[in-house]
């Protein structure tokens, strides 16, 4: 059994295939997910699993460099730009390196989604509660 704290199978097998600057979202329980995309459900009622759990546990198994938010989310969602922006500090801090937080349009981070490995839906129904993460290297 693994025993890192990702168990979800789905989700851990795309992190293992993820290569240097691969892009993987985590996402509110509203964002609307390219059909060509691989959905990761993990909504099972609102607001769980929080978007900010599932950031966390992810960070614990990817290699991130850079964090893409929408920039709506300043005057829709600070509380949530906050422990964004703390946990790319904390999480950059641990492993020894500045992570990148990049703010684009909203509709330019839903039109990315078709770009990336998979889009992870969460249960959050706070507004704006997305993030692009892209996959560092460590070495």
């Amino acid at each position: 059994m693994k025993s890192g704290p990702l168990l979800n199978s789905g989700l851990s097998a795309v992190v293992s295939r993820m290569g240097h600057l691969d892009s993987l979202v985590i996402a509110d329980a509203g964002l609307p997910i390219p059909r060509e995309t691989e959905r990761i459900d993990l909504a099972l009622t609102r607001g769980i699993p929080s978007f900010i759990e599932t950031l966390k546990t992810v960070l614990e198994e990817l290699r991130v460099e850079k964090m893409m938010v929408a920039e709506e989310i300043r005057s829709r969602n600070p509380a949530q730009l906050r422990q964004i922006e703390e946990l790319a500090r904390s999480y950059g801090e641990s492993n020894g390196i500045k992570v990148e937080l990049i703010f684009v349009s909203h509709e330019e981070l839903k039109a990315r989604c078709s770009k990336s490995a998979a889009v992870v839906r969460t249960g959050e129904c706070t507004p704006y509660s997305n993030v692009i993460l892209f996959s560092g290297v460590v070495f």
